[in-house]
Order: structure tokens, then sequence, then C-alpha cells
């Protein structure tokens, strides 16, 4: 790849309002900038990327590629709506249940400089225990959107109401957000013992299924705006990113800088190619299993945000195309560029030289950090240039 670093990132030509739900009162240009670079949302129309994705024809009968994970799977699989489910990064609310089988997984800060995660899990229904569940943000739904899935989560801040009373967000929720909300698929959430409240809402793969049918949620995609191509996957060898001129050593992670709270950090396993994520500085597992979690692809992302109160809470920037990052992959990273253009077209990633990242099959980490805090890989520090 020949790749030419971008040093002024591209800015919206209108004025921006942050997606969020119950904001509109917060709208909030951001100031234009001179445009002096392809603007993302054409090179998305351009066939360069489609001519690289290369059609199987070695896949069995009945078996098709994962959409999260581009490994192949049960067709059956592949055609059933992903699980987005809110699950908790607090010290007390470890391990949590079926997070190890997220194809991929969010991480983003919420108010008070504690971090929280999405996973996006494929084969879920069943999965016997789910959790423990935690309230969702806004922000985490319009990322969910670009799989169209089930949101499961336990309630929200009002910031919240808006965006899941809409039609096309099928959620199923322990509690109501306010006054003005449902409580859809309530009865699908247990409390256990083992842990106080908040940290012992749990859920399963066959209470979700039960309350979809009781609510009418179809168990398969059939948004016709759901793009099954959200990743590039490699399909003919590994993303070994050595050919990338501005390549550089990326074994450990550390998000300190943008999850101070929880110190999440990566580490690199040579042997396996995986990246083994922590929390607390100590593995970070998953209770079913008891194993660590691990990733192939991890993608630092900044994106612009605003705190929207005196709590706290926060609004990011979803749809965008003016924001830079890393992709990380077999112990090396490069810097990269982003651009998400509506709910639910997917999040694509770019070189600088604009052609599409090729994430290798398997699973994947997203950190969204906040474009005014930064991560260090391999003892620098990396910021946004996109402030």
């Amino acid at each position: 790849m020949k790749k030419l670093r971008v040093l002024l990132l591209l800015a919206l030509t209108s004025a921006f309002i942050l997606t969020g739900c119950g904001a509109k009162e917060e709208e909030t240009p951001v100031p234009d900038e001179t445009v002096e670079e392809q603007p993302l949302e054409e090179i998305e129309e351009t066939p360069a990327a489609e001519e690289e994705i290369v059609e199987d024809d070695q896949i069995p009968d009945g078996m098709a590629r994962s959409p999260l994970t581009g490994e192949i799977e049960d067709e059956s699989i592949a055609q059933q709506r992903p699980l987005a489910i809110m699950l908790p990064t607090d010290k007390a609310a470890q391990p949590q249940y079926g997070i190890g089988q997220a194809g991929v997984l969010y991480e983003c800060m919420e108010e008070g400089d504690m971090s929280r995660q999405m996973a996006i899990i494929e084969d879920w229904q069943g999965i016997e225990k789910l959790g423990n569940v935690r309230s969702c943000r806004d922000y985490y739904v319009y990322w969910a959107l670009e799989w169209d899935p089930i949101l499961v989560h336990f309630g929200g801040p009002y910031y919240l109401a808006d965006i899941i009373s809409r039609p096309d967000v099928n959620n199923i929720t322990g509690c109501a957000v306010n006054s003005t909300s449902s409580a859809p698929g309530c009865n699908a959430f247990y409390r256990t013992n083992d842990k106080p409240v908040p940290h012992n809402a749990y859920t399963s793969g066959a209470n979700l299924v039960e309350q979809c049918n009781s609510l009418g949620y179809s168990l398969t995609h059939v948004n016709e705006n759901y793009h099954e191509d959200h990743f590039l996957f490699a399909k003919k060898e590994l993303n070994t990113l050595e050919s990338d001129e501005d390549n550089f050593d990326a074994t450990e992670i550390s998000l300190k800088g943008a999850f101070p709270y929880t110190k999440s950090s990566l580490e690199y396993d040579a042997a396996t190619g995986l990246y083994k994520k922590n929390l607390y500085e100590s593995p970070q597992t998953d209770g079913a299993t008891g194993e660590q979690l691990t990733f192939e692809n991890v993608i630092i992302q900044f994106a612009y945000y605003e705190v929207r109160d005196a709590k706290g809470y926060l609004s990011f920037k979803c749809h965008d195309d003016t924001q830079d990052g890393y992709y990380i992959t077999n112990g090396k990273a490069v810097h990269i560029r982003w651009g998400k253009k509506d709910d639910y077209s997917p999040t694509r990633y770019y070189y600088d030289d604009l052609t599409q990242v090729e994430f290798n099959p398997g699973k994947t980490y997203i950190a969204v950090v906040q474009n005014d805090r930064s991560v260090n890989i391999n003892g620098t520090d990396y910021a946004s240039s996109a402030q």
C-alpha cells in the first residue's frame, strides 16, 4: 500500500447536529474548514473498494461468511439478527457472561470517567446467561443500527428516549427510560444474589427469543438498509500491514489515557496472533468460560464529542468524516480515517491513501476515544490530528 499521510482531515461542509436523542436543544454547529482532500462519501461511491472483494466460490453449500468476523459459519447464523447488548466495565460487575462470544466489541466513555461496552453477538439464541446488563446511551444505538440488531439494555438517561421509541429500533429493556417510554421485553431479565444492584441483572438467549416473538421482532434480517458487507475482510492472505511504509510496532496498547478508571489495555500474543484484553490491569474474562477476551483486529477511533449537562452526560458525533484513528493487527499499527454517513451506513475505515482497510477474519475490538484524549502504543502517546 502506498500511504500519504493526511495532515488536514476533512470537515463537514455544513453545520452538524450531534447524533443523540432528546438533544435538539443542544445542537452545536462544527465550524467549516477548507476541504483539501476528496470527501469520504465520494470515495465510498467509487468502485475501488468493491473491486478488492473477491467472491469465494469455495464456501460450502449452506455456509456463509460472517458479517461480523468474516469467518465461515452456518448460513442461518449469518442471516440472524445479532444482539447489541450493553455490558458494564465496573470492577464490581466483572466478569461478564457471554461477552467472549461477541464478534465485535465497542468500548466508549460515559459520564464519570467510566467506560461501557456494547457487545455485538451473532450466535446468541442458545446462550444460557448474558450479562450483567446495564443501561444504554444514545450514541451506542447509532453504532448498533449498523448491524440491524436486537438492542438489549437496562434503561438509560432521558437522552435515550427519542431513539429507542423509533419503530425501526427493536429494543428489549429491563426498565423504562422515563415516564414517556415503555419497557418492552422487561420480563426477559432476572436478578441474582451474588452481586448487588445494579450489577446483577441478567438474561438468556431463550428469554430474549421469547420476548422477540411476543413483541413481533424479526429474528432474521429484514431491514433493506442493512449492509452485510460491513467490514472489508482479507480473503486471499492475512493483512500483516508490512507493505505499509508508515506501519509501526503495536504490541502493547494502553487505553489509560482514554479510559482512566478501567485502565483498559491490550497485549499482543505473537504465538496466536491475537490481542488479549485487560481491565484494571488484569485479564478481562468471560464468566461462562473463564477465558480472556481476544481479538484479531483493534480499532482506535477518535471521535468529536461534547458534554451535555452538569451531570457529565456525553454526546458523540457518530455521523462524521473528519476524524482519524489507528488500525492495529498482527503486532503492527497504521494511521487511518473513518466515515459514517447516516444511521444505517456502516462505519468505514480507510488508510491514508483512501483505500479501504482490510480487516483480518476474526473478532474486532473498537475503542471509541474522545478526540482530546490519547492512547499509548508501545510507549508512545498518540492523539487525534483532527481536533
